[in-house]
């Protein structure tokens, strides 16, 4: 072969070697943070840190969504998933207040098919107004897991009722109608219900809106209940209800809950989904509780025979703030100054510990929180012996953490980006923004991603020195979670999804 050739078959098996790299890299997102672990981080390269949302460059696509968007987006199986109100109905027969699932087109952004499930009922207090569906998405194997406005599990066929009305759910045209309306027309743009399971069965009293976002292990789901506290905020309607279950993923089957009582020392809710980690060989799913405690559990390893329900067995419990009061919590209603701490972010876990953040109650509680970090190793009681670290943060906070090789990242609701030492707790860097972080943070490709209620997106390099590389005015409030999939980055405001995507280098 002579120099020329030498140099193009080279040449060849360089750009080879990069498509097959950059097609490794490219993936889906099909829950909300990183599968198992829960950190809020992605492997995704060339993401933009430019970009126009009024001369569209480097947007792909943008859709319009309601008037209220609280959940994230998740992207799966060339859809994308995102829940949001019904204050601008995609399909007319869909009127009123409804919590709805959005399935859009990765490509394009276009409908494909929506989830409609009217309020709860007449009682705000369980299905705030306009909240919308809260939930983010999970998806696998062409099934699509979630928790309903109406603290319903629901699994879902991904292909929504465009290939029929797959079972054994049938009755999808009586769930998308109001109580007191004949059943809905089912169209092919509605979704299919394959099974559901209302945790109003379990005694669950749902408060403000339920949240949850749905790990799946093996043979099972593993979510929390959103059981809360009454109207009035000062008694537990539910004291006995659990506040982590697990579902058979293929029947929704109730297969095991938990046994700890949880409920009498949660001052709002039970909002923190659950994780997963491998500790010393021995898989553990850790659950942060809405008493401000981080528990560990052993996994189910097979479902119980018949109709009968296994206690999870803990493994251990770590108090994040045992300082804090544990009994009679409601006299701290609304204390600032002195309160039981709560947990609404998720335990992330990274090399055998546990980041988890935990604090006074945002509407009802103390300021004062913290970013905290377990060992994950120990048995038992291990709140002196499990504590590694402990960083204050500035106030309130219900960010899950994204642990990125040895750095930490988290915002507060105190309008701060932190970056912390994984080992240490040792602070590197901290960056003021405009507005409250109520989303947590993306950390993809070098950067971290922080969108505020102000609708300011700032984004940092991910690194020990502080380096701000640029600060948009997304036009409107986020509390979704910035994500990316397949070299796209998601972002979501109140009101719109866009789609952002780096042109292709020549």
């Amino acid at each position: 072969m002579n120099a020329t050739g030498s140099r193009s078959a080279l040449w060849l098996c360089v750009l080879g070697s990069a498509i097959v790299t950059a097609a490794a890299l490219a993936a889906d997102q099909p829950q909300w943070g990183e599968r198992f672990s829960r950190s809020m981080i992605s492997h995704e390269k060339n993401l933009p840190d430019a970009f126009d949302l009024k001369t569209d460059r480097n947007v792909k696509w943008s859709a319009a969504l309601g008037t209220e968007t609280n959940s994230s987006p998740v992207v799966a199986g060339g859809r994308v998933f995102i829940g949001t109100n019904n204050a601008k109905p995609r399909d007319p027969q869909h009127q009123g207040d409804c919590g709805v699932v959005l399935c859009l087109d990765e490509g394009d952004g276009r409908l494909v098919w929506q989830l409609v499930v009217p309020k709860k009922g007449p009682n705000p207090f369980m299905d705030w107004p306009n909240t919308g569906m809260v939930s983010p998405v999970t998806v696998e194997d062409r099934r699509v897991y979630l928790v309903s406005n109406r603290n319903e599990v629901m699994c879902l066929d991904l292909d929504g009722m465009a290939n029929g009305n797959d079972g054994p759910y049938k009755d999808e045209g009586r769930h998308m109608a109001a109580p007191d309306a004949p059943p809905a027309p089912v169209n092919p743009t509605d979704a299919d219900i394959l099974w559901l399971y209302d945790m109003e069965k379990l005694g669950v009293h749902s408060h403000d809106a339920a949240h949850a976002s749905i790990l799946v292990y093996g043979d099972c789901l593993y979510l929390c209940t959103s059981n809360g506290v009454a109207d009035d905020h000062l008694s537990i309607p539910s004291p006995d209800a659990p506040s982590l279950v697990v579902f058979n993923k293929d029947t929704g089957k109730l297969v095991a809950r938990d046994n700890e009582h949880m409920a009498p020392r949660t001052i709002h809710n039970t909002w923190s989904s659950p994780s997963l980690g491998e500790v010393d060989g021995r898989p553990l799913i850790f659950f942060a509780g809405g008493d401000g405690i981080v528990y560990a559990f052993e996994p189910v390893s097979s479902p119980p025979p018949g109709d009968s329900v296994h206690n999870l067995k803990r493994v251990w419990s770590f108090d994040c703030d045992p300082a804090a009061p544990k009994e009679d919590v409601f006299k701290y209603q609304d204390n600032r100054t002195e309160s039981p701490s709560n947990i609404t972010g998720m335990p992330v876990f990274h090399n055998n510990r546990v980041y988890v953040e935990a604090g006074g109650d945002y509407w009802h509680g103390k300021p004062q929180t913290w970013l905290k970090c377990i060992d994950a190793t120990g048995t038992g009681d291990i709140t002196r012996s499990g504590k590694l670290w402990s960083y204050p943060l500035n106030r309130f906070c219900m960010s899950t953490p994204s642990v990125m090789g040895d750095l930490v990242f988290i915002g507060d609701c105190g309008r701060e980006v932190h970056c912390v030492d994984a080992h240490t707790g040792r602070p590197y860097w901290t960056h003021r923004v405009r507005g409250e972080i109520w989303a947590s943070l993306l950390v993809a490709d070098g950067k971290v991603y922080a969108a505020s209620r102000s609708g300011e997106l700032s984004i940092l390099a991910a690194q020990r020195e502080k380096k701000v590389i640029r600060t948009i005015n997304l036009g409107g409030p986020v509390h979704a979670t910035p994500i990316a999939a397949n070299g796209t980055l998601y972002l979501a405001t109140m009101t719109r999804l866009y789609a952002i995507q780096q042109p292709p280098n020549p």
